[in-house]
Order: C-alpha cells, then sequence, then structure tokens
C-alpha cells in the first residue's frame, strides 16, 4: 500500500471515530512499529503497518483510562473477524519459555481490576477457551468469578470500551495460565478512587495475583494514595501506558510492577523470536515516588519506570474474542501495554512466589532470566537510558521480558 493510499485510510477511519459511542470513542493513534507474520511463519521483513485506535478515551483529573489499542478497519471500526488472528496462545508460551510452565498455576487466582461493566465476560471468555483447547473457566465450576468493588453482584454500568479491556485481560490470563482462577473485579467508574477499591477488594476476596491495565497523568497526593497497591504477598502488575516516553500512576507506585512493551517479532533465531523497544510503551522517572532500594539507575533519583515488559506492539498483538462493543463481535487483534500487564501477572502465578517476594524486585536479581531487550525507543530523553533499549536496564521495559518463570 502507497503511503499516500495509508494517508487516506487513516483519515476515512478517523472521521468514522467521531460518530462512535460517547461511552468509549476510540481515537486514532499512529503505528510505528513493524509487523509481524500473523499466521505462524518466519517474518521476512517490515510487514504494511496497520491502523488501530485507542480503546478508552482520555482521561480526565482523577481518572484512568485503559491501556489497550485495537486494529481497525477502514471504516474505523475495531476489524472483527471469524477466526483468530494475531498471536495466539501457543506463541506467547513459546516467546516466552513457558510451554512446560503453563501447567502450573493450580491454587493461584489472578485478579482483573478494570472499570464498568462487560456483560460478556463470561461468554466470550468461554469462547476464547474453546477455542484454544482450554480447560472451561465458569462461574459454575468455580474458575471464573465477577464482583464490583465491594465484592457484591450488582454491576456498574456497561462501557463498550473498557469491555473490549476486560475481555483482552481476561483472554490473556487464559493464554499464559489456563490453570488459573480468575477474579474480575469491575470498578464503579474509571476514577483512581474507585479503581483503587477494587484493587483492595481483590486482595480482600484472595487473589494471589492483581492486573491492572490502566492509568493517569501522576499528582502529588499520589504518594500517600499508592498505599491501595501495598498488598505484601500479592504480586500487583500495572501497564506502563500507550504514549510513549512518560509516566503513569500507578505504575509509578513502588509498591508494584511496572509492566513496558516490546515489539514481538517470529524471526529464524534459535529463541524464534527477537523484541525492540515497543514506541508507545510508557517510562521514565516518577516526579513524586521515592525510588525503592532494589533499584540503582543512576539517571533517576526517584521511582523508574518500568520494571520488566512483554509484547505490546499492536502490529504484533494478540488475538481477542469480544462480541460487546460490536455486534455480533469476534476476533479482534489488541495491543497495548494492556496486554503486557495480564501477561507479567500470569507468570507471577505460574512461578508462584509471591507470598515471598517484595513488590516488583523480583527481576532485579534473576537477569538470566529474562530476555534483555537492547534496542528501539519510545521517545526522547536525550539518548538516555530511560526511553531508549540498550543492554542492562532501560526505561522502557525494564530488566527485560520473561524467559521462563525464574524471574518471578
Amino acid at each position: 500500500m502507497s503511503y499516500p493510499a495509508r494517508t487516506l485510510l487513516c483519515i476515512a477511519a478517523l472521521a468514522s471515530l467521531a460518530a462512535c459511542s460517547s461511552d468509549s470513542p476510540l481515537q486514532p493513534t499512529a503505528v510505528t512499529g513493524p509487523g509481524a507474520s500473523r499466521n505462524g511463519g518466519v517474518n521476512t521483513g517490515p510487514a504494511m503497518r496497520l491502523a488501530h485506535a485507542r480503546v478508552c478515551p482520555s482521561a480526565a483529573a482523577g481518572e484512568a483510562r485503559c491501556h489497550s489499542l485495537v486494529l481497525v478497519d477502514a471504516a474505523g471500526n475495531p476489524a472483527a473477524t471469524s477466526g483468530p488472528s494475531g498471536y495466539v496462545p501457543a506463541d506467547l508460551l513459546a516467546a516466552y519459555n513457558l510451554g512446560l510452565a503453563s501447567a502450573g498455576g493450580t491454587g493461584q487466582t489472578i485478579a482483573i481490576v478494570d472499570a464498568y461493566d462487560d456483560p460478556n465476560a463470561a461468554s466470550d471468555l468461554a469462547v476464547y477457551r474453546s477455542q484454544f483447547g482450554l480447560s472451561s473457566c465458569t462461574t459454575s465450576n468455580g474458575c471464573f468469578r465477577k464482583v464490583n468493588q465491594t465484592g457484591g453482584t450488582s454491576y456498574p454500568r456497561a462501557n463498550s470500551g473498557w469491555a473490549e479491556e476486560i475481555s483482552l485481560d481476561l483472554d490473556m490470563v487464559s493464554a499464559i495460565c489456563p490453570n488459573c482462577k480468575i477474579l474480575l473485579v469491575e470498578a464503579s467508574s474509571s476514577s483512581f478512587a474507585n479503581l483503587a477499591a477494587a484493587v483492595d477488594e481483590a486482595a480482600k476476596l484472595g487473589a494471589t495475583v492483581i492486573s491492572n491495565s490502566y492509568g493517569g497523568s501522576e499528582y502529588s497526593s499520589e504518594v500517600s494514595d499508592q498505599a491501595h497497591f501495598n498488598h505484601p504477598g500479592i504480586a500487583i502488575t500495572v501497564s506502563s501506558g500507550d504514549g510513549g516516553y512518560g509516566v503513569e500512576f500507578p505504575a509509578a507506585s513502588q509498591y508494584v510492577t511496572a509492566v513496558g512493551g516490546t515489539t514481538l517479532t517470529k524471526d529464524g533465531s534459535a529463541r524464534g523470536f527477537s523484541e525492540t523497544v515497543w514506541s508507545g510503551a510508557g517510562s521514565g522517572c516518577s516526579a513524586y515516588i521515592p525510588k525503592p532500594s532494589w533499584q540503582t539507575d543512576a539517571g533517576c533519583s526517584r521511582r523508574t519506570v518500568a520494571d520488566v515488559a512483554a509484547d505490546a506492539d499492536p502490529n504484533t498483538g494478540v488475538a481477542v474474542y469480544d462480541t460487546y462493543r460490536l455486534h455480533p463481535g469476534g476476533w479482534l487483534v489488541f495491543g497495548g501495554t494492556s496486554v503486557a500487564a495480564p501477561i507479567i501477572g500470569s507468570v507471577y502465578a505460574l512461578a508462584g512466589n509471591a507470598g515471598s517476594i517484595t513488590y516488583g524486585s523480583s527481576s532485579y536479581s534473576a537477569l538470566t532470566s529474562v530476555f534483555d531487550v537492547t534496542s528501539g525507543s519510545n521517545g526522547s530523553c536525550g539518548g538516555l537510558y530511560l526511553c531508549t533499549g540498550m543492554a542492562g536496564y532501560d526505561g522502557p521495559t525494564g530488566n527485560g521480558t520473561p524467559n521462563g518463570t525464574g524471574a518471578f
């Protein structure tokens, strides 16, 4: 496709997106990373760059938005297909050396915290798991549970954008840790206050891992508000953002594992995959949160984001099944660090060590169990590690991506 044709495609998408429903307007975003072969083949060069859009609207002060991006068609609508496109569970398990470990997870409960209700969460989850031969995970067999932010079953109003985020999160947990129980906690709104209450409720209800795929601008009182993420013995993951270089809360909290993003490409190497920094991943130096003792990078005197990373580029995105936004819906391709956060949360569950580790510190002493991401950038910071992939620790990908469960 020529450059003018791609430009016209994006203009058409923008025009259509302007008419989206008010509860979750999709926002067009430029694609910056190379694509990957989506049918299991080896990528022999950059693929056509695909139009994608943010799933959730921009957040006002005191609120968060989800960090997912969905591929869209020429009309600007999520590009639904009748069968999976994008990376499937087998791809992700192979990429992160989790094939054998994925048999674990028994006794672990991964909580997904999101805003608003997804009325089709259980039925969409059933389709995803059936498609890939994963065991049933339902309310009736005790595997899946959905509650509101106080633990009840009077759910908040539905929201089509956040419903897509919920589908993404549930599917990524299923892909990495199919034996884990899933607890979906739906906050009443996307305010930091309600999302924090949902995190506290997830901890109260016995989650061993809590995954959060949202964020918003930092603010001075986050130093005290981060207490809601201080749950020793529970691994809490938070997506770093999808706007490139810059720090968001709650990823900045010293009590969480901040999860950055990569472009994950199939290749002919022994691993079968290679990774570079995804240009949309959030990273940098927190404006307020003190530096935890396990971080020793010299270019930031406060908390540095991120700690680890996983696939996030929508051009190398993942297959997700969702029917709430579009009817009848179908298979979609998602990116954003909203993909990476539940992947990393699920790796924590497979490792089963949350009760004995200190917040997000474990990867800093297990560098042989991560794939170091050494190239790519998510913005301008004078070429420093805060926005540039390089050997060892860097902002966009932290210590790297999972190579088995040893770093978790």
